[in-house]
């Protein structure tokens, strides 16, 4: 007997994410090509859902990428998410969309963990900037469609892949050493049915409470693997433009969401990658 498909959720984006999620949630990932409303409308009418999820992107090498090709960035960051928005709006079906912490500007020095109601301010990305006005856009829509817009940041998981945080730290020579808010993937999956099975509206910060500092999840990996090195530099030294942060996880553990602490999954996720990366999982 062929694996049961969940046709309640229609995902689109066959990126990574988009994968995990079709995947941990059994549902329907489209195959289908959006340029217009009438590509979402075809979807929709084909499989009947009662919850579209928005994982659309373009990222390429990573964030500087989209500086280089601002055109598919905000065709796939904002466009795409407009008609997807559109095609729920019109079909009274609930739309999650996937938003980024990326978007803020952060002083250490002055700055409290941020919180979703926090206007967002860094426009110094081009990929910010794109989801900026995506997430603006669609928090205007108020109570007229349910809409849950979840924010990741530098999504960690133990499936290695190139836009694994710990894939991108380790093909590094020199790593920056501030706490930033990290998302791991399989608890962002656990919070993502979560807040659908309860109906959760709004926007909500998708993270594990507290900062990492980069080197301690390398120093992590050097457990298992001695002989790799990195050096510490400062954000200036990178000479890439970045924002680092911390994000609120207040308003996801109010709806009883258990937010496991960064540093916490640390172990389980080094050991369960090393052993995928030696072909003994």
């Amino acid at each position: 007997m062929g694996k049961v498909i969940n046709t309640d959720i229609l995902v689109f984006g066959k990126g990574w994410m988009g994968n995990r999620i079709a995947d941990y949630l059994g549902c329907v990932l489209s195959e289908r090509k959006i340029t217009t409303y009438e590509d979402v409308q075809a979807e929709i009418d084909r499989f009947k859902p009662k919850a579209l999820i928005n994982c659309v992107g373009h990222f390429g090498r990573n964030v500087d990428s989209c500086e280089d090709d601002k055109t598919r960035t905000l065709m796939a960051h904002t466009f795409i998410p407009l008609l997807i928005a559109e095609g729920a709006v019109r079909n009274a079906l609930k739309l999650v969309h996937l938003s980024s912490g990326c978007i803020y500007q952060y002083d250490y020095n002055v700055n409290k963990p941020l919180t979703e109601d926090t206007t967002p301010d860094f426009h110094d990305l081009y990929y910010s900037r794109t989801k900026i006005y995506t997430e603006t856009a669609l928090a205007s829509l108020g109570a007229s469609t349910n809409v849950l817009q979840v924010r990741l940041r530098m999504p960690l998981d133990y499936i290695p892949h190139r836009r694994n945080l710990l894939d991108k730290l380790l093909s590094f020579p020199s790593v920056i050493d501030l706490p930033n808010s990290v998302t791991y993937v399989p608890d962002f999956l656990e919070a993502l049915k979560h807040l659908m099975k309860i109906d959760a509206e709004g926007i909500y910060n998708v993270v594990n409470f507290g900062g990492l500092r980069f080197r301690e999840l390398l120093e992590e990996y050097r457990k298992y693997n001695p002989n790799h090195s990195y050096a510490i530099t400062d954000q200036a030294g990178t000479k890439l433009v970045r924002t680092n942060m911390i994000l609120s996880t207040d308003k996801l553990e109010e709806t009883g969401f258990a937010v496991r602490d960064i540093h916490d999954v640390l172990p389980e996720c080094v050991e369960k990658y090393v052993k995928i990366q030696k072909g003994q999982a």
